[in-house]
């Protein structure tokens, strides 16, 4: 692909640049001189980045700026290009590993989780509709240039409108979310080819006139997400970035329609995330700071011998360990298709799969709410203090999970478990 893109001007680029106490991570960031060479070696790169993120999470929520820091923090430790080529620089490892860095990531802030979690999926567009050259050429600028994908691509609104001008594609048109936004170094954009029904993926320089993000996303929680509204005004893009076309005329398959598993999962994992940083907060405020009930009749020196306290973390810990081996094998499983050869795909198999990401998904918001409220009936009146904090973890998983309606999961996973029925790929399944 053609596609070039030059960092924003705000963000640093190395681990040293990205260490100002006053911004992003609060601390100095540690040096990271190459990338690990296994799965569990990026696992622990991830919770050290993870840790850090933690460190101010709500300050950084709360004043609700562009967290071009912490994205510079993500590049510092290689975790934009784990999915990439190893020959180009990049981490070579599965989307097994990259689902549960995002969860490792959301533990310490469910923003930046989010970024990178819809990074990965962006990375991956090429791969799922693009030719065997784009595919190439898109993974090794990717990860050379060590970018961090945005998308306008939101499946509610009208698509955009692209018009075929000889050997160029015009972009035109408006989504009302937009991931990623200011922080992203390239975009992609979908949109519906003029006096066709055939949909466009490319991508594009982020940083350029055509494309102007309204800075609206004022919402309940993930508010460091960049998730408003943008302006698609005249974007042009050469035919030959036109992901899967060939001659102007599109050449897909079943593989291409995993996109939406794909990213879906991606949002079982942050969500994870997010309650496993919640359930981790609120024990240490117990450990450290929830008194003891007085008036039981059945007092306790500590409320770590509190007995409904102890039922209720047992509770907790025990229903987002069931959810994390849940999301774990629905993650291997769609793994292994997203890197076998592309033609193995069988439009049954992916509908398997879609159902188990549904039912992972369903069972990880439901668990996730109820984690993320009752940990103040665990730590107590005091914990309710906007010093403490703990509200973020509820608002971060309230606000995405309206994403689309649980009820429409629980009825995939119904069906298959009714009549054995897989659904229909759409936006959404």
């Amino acid at each position: 692909m053609t596609t070039t893109a030059t960092s924003r001007t705000a963000p640093p680029t190395t681990a040293t640049d990205a260490a100002d106490p006053s911004a992003a991570t609060g601390t100095p960031s540690p040096s990271w001189p190459e990338h690990p060479t296994t799965a569990e070696g990026w696992l622990e790169r991830a919770q050290e980045v993870s840790d850090l993120l933690a460190l101010d999470a709500v300050e950084r929520d709360r004043a609700n700026e562009s967290p071009f820091q912490e994205v510079a923090l993500l590049k510092a430790a290689g975790l934009v290009t784990l999915l990439g080529p190893p020959e180009f620089g990049g981490g070579g490892q599965t989307w097994e590993t990259a689902y549960t860095v995002v969860r490792t990531i959301a533990r310490g802030d469910g923003s930046i989780g989010q970024l990178l979690g819809y990074h990965y999926l962006w990375f991956w567009t090429a791969e799922l509709v693009g030719t065997d050259e784009q595919r190439a050429a898109f993974a090794r600028s990717a990860t050379e240039g060590t970018w961090l994908i945005g998308g306008a691509v939101n499946p509610r609104d009208d698509d955009l409108t692209v018009a075929d001008e000889g050997d160029e594609l015009v972009f035109n048109g408006r989504k009302s979310f937009s991931t990623g936004g200011v922080v992203s170094d390239v975009t992609i954009l979908e949109g519906v080819l003029q006096g066709t029904d055939d949909h466009v993926f490319t991508a594009v320089p982020t940083d350029q006139e055509g494309i102007v993000f309204a800075g609206d996303w004022d919402n309940l929680g993930q508010r460091l997400t960049e998730s408003g509204s943008v302006r698609i005004t005249d974007v042009r893009a050469p035919w030959s970035d036109a992901l899967g076309y060939v001659d102007k005329t599109f050449h897909g398959s079943v593989y291409a329609t995993l996109n939406v598993p794909a990213i879906q999962l991606v949002f079982a994992n942050f969500y994870l995330g997010i309650a496993e940083g919640a359930l981790e907060r609120a024990t240490a405020y117990t450990r450290e700071k929830t008194r003891p009930w007085p008036f039981g009749g059945d007092d306790k020196d500590s409320a770590d011998q509190e007995w409904y306290i102890l039922e209720g973390y047992g509770r907790l810990q025990s229903t987002l360990w069931a959810d994390a081996s849940l999301i774990d094998r629905t993650g291997a499983a769609i793994s292994e298709i997203l890197h076998a050869p592309r033609e193995q795909l069988t439009e049954r198999r992916r509908g398997e799969i879609a159902v188990q990401v549904a039912a992972s998904k369903l069972r990880i918001v439901e668990d996730g709410l109820e984690v993320t409220s009752r940990i103040f009936e665990l730590t107590g009146a005091r914990a309710s203090a906007n010093s403490v904090g703990l509200d973020i973890y509820w608002r971060n998983l309230r606000t995405h999970s309206l994403h689309d309606p649980l009820p429409y999961k629980k009825r995939e996973v119904g069906e298959y478990a009714l009549a054995g029925r897989v659904p229909e790929p759409t936006w959404y399944t």
